[in-house]
């Protein structure tokens, strides 16, 4: 029996699927710190996010140390050793390929306080008191 054509959206589950994998796998190497590095023992890193290429190739990588302390020290610590990181990828998840890693920080939660700061500004809180 042939396999059914893959939809948009049963790539992007497998996308999803790959990217929290290697999430997982990074966020434990980080944790244990089986990466011998000063700053990287030295720093708590969170792997918020992992977006995959659609040919697995690629791995956008979005990191947040703790407390957003040192970000740039971090970023830079962890760009320096992203050929051990990938060639542990690609051994815990036994891909065709080894998915080339590019770390930057995660905006995300920078993002989410300035648009909460923006919603608690007293003309935003009367305009939306009026609506209520």
């Amino acid at each position: 029996m042939a396999n059914a054509a893959a939809t948009p959206e049963t790539r992007s589950v497998r996308l999803l699927k790959v990217g929290e994998q290697v999430r997982h796998i990074l966020s434990e190497l980080l944790a244990r710190q089986e990466v011998h590095d000063d700053v990287l023992s030295a720093h708590s890193v969170s792997i918020t996010e992992v977006r995959m290429s659609p040919d697995l190739r690629h791995a956008t990588v979005f990191m947040k140390p703790l407390l957003g302390e040192d970000e740039d020290i971090v970023l830079k610590a962890l760009r320096t050793n992203t050929a051990y990181f990938q060639r542990e990828v690609a051994q815990r998840l036994k891909t065709r390929y080894a998915a080339k890693l590019k770390f930057l920080p995660d905006e995300s939660f920078d993002e989410a306080a300035r648009i909460e700061e923006l919603l608690r500004d007293p003309k935003v809180v009367r305009d939306l008191g009026e609506d209520a």
